[in-house]
């Protein structure tokens, strides 16, 4: 008799529930499955291909992903909102689960948990990965650390993640660790408008608001961050930037940036990885 043991993730809006069971399928032992959910609905694409709208799930054996590096993308069908691109990894006899909450620039966040394989068999772990990073991780109320973090020995059990940094809103998820695998946790925080709104300050003098205003690149999933002919996702590239950069700011329009380039070129970037000065 075979022996079927499933990996189920579930995170619902900003307080998620996640469960994890590890499966063994004899026939798909080189295939893991995806889970999808968003905040609203979205259409799905992996690697460029549309393969349904949240919510989505391979729940079907013959539609299990081979494992590996994918990328995916997520549309929204309604609102104004930037489409949200990350690459992730498909591991063996594990569901990847994803799930975005769109907002307008800024105040989105987004989760994106899985398991990987350890030598250790005997231990669990959880890793924990946050844009932006130097988050507070709490484990059960204890804090941990800041992110990055990779955190040993843990008991295999149920647990609470939570994910705390000034300026941000929490994040807090429900986990169950088990033996063998550590747990990938990569979280997009997003802004808490009421501290944004506390921490502004006015523009000092009347000669700040002659200065060209700029674009400084932030940190990406993938360490670059494309620049389009045109702002959609859709569009080609143009080139690519880097976290850290700054580019003098042209023009922007519905959570899009477009720069000018060091060789005088110009093109578009999305917001949401980037910030304005």
């Amino acid at each position: 008799m075979r022996k079927l043991l499933f990996i189920i993730l579930a995170i619902i809006a900003a307080v998620a529930v996640f469960s994890v069971l590890i499966f063994f399928l004899l026939q798909n032992k080189d295939k893991g499955a995806l889970q999808v959910t968003s905040t609203p609905n979205s259409k799905v694409y992996l690697d460029g291909k549309a393969v349904g709208q949240t919510p989505f799930r391979t729940n079907d054996v013959k539609n299990m992903i081979p494992a590996g590096e994918h990328t995916i993308e997520l549309v929204p069908l309604s609102g104004n909102f930037v489409p949200f691109e990350q690459k992730i990894t498909i591991s063996p006899r594990v569901l990847t689960v994803v799930d975005r909450n769109f907002a307008p620039t800024g105040l989105a966040d987004a989760s994106i948990i899985s398991l990987s394989s350890i030598d250790n068999k005997k231990d669990s772990q959880i890793s924990v990965v946050t844009f932006p990073q130097g988050a507070q991780v709490y484990l059960d109320s204890n804090l941990e650390g800041q992110t990055p973090i990779l955190m040993q020995h843990i008991t295999e059990s149920d647990h609470e993640l939570r994910i705390s940094k000034d300026g941000y809103r929490d994040k807090t998820i429900r986990i169950k660790t088990v033996l063998g695998y550590r747990l990938d946790a990569l979280i997009y925080l997003g802004i808490n408008p009421a501290a944004a709104s506390q921490s502004a300050t006015p523009v000092s003098s009347p000669s700040a608001l002659l200065n060209t205003p700029t674009v400084t690149i932030t940190n990406t999933p993938t360490g670059f961050l494309r620049v389009r002919e045109k702002p959609d996702v859709s569009s080609p590239e143009v080139t690519q930037v880097k976290p850290g950069e700054t580019y003098p700011l042209l023009n922007e329009t519905n959570g899009w940036y477009e720069i000018k380039l060091t060789d005088g070129k110009t093109g578009w970037i999305s917001a949401e990885y980037s910030t304005k000065n």
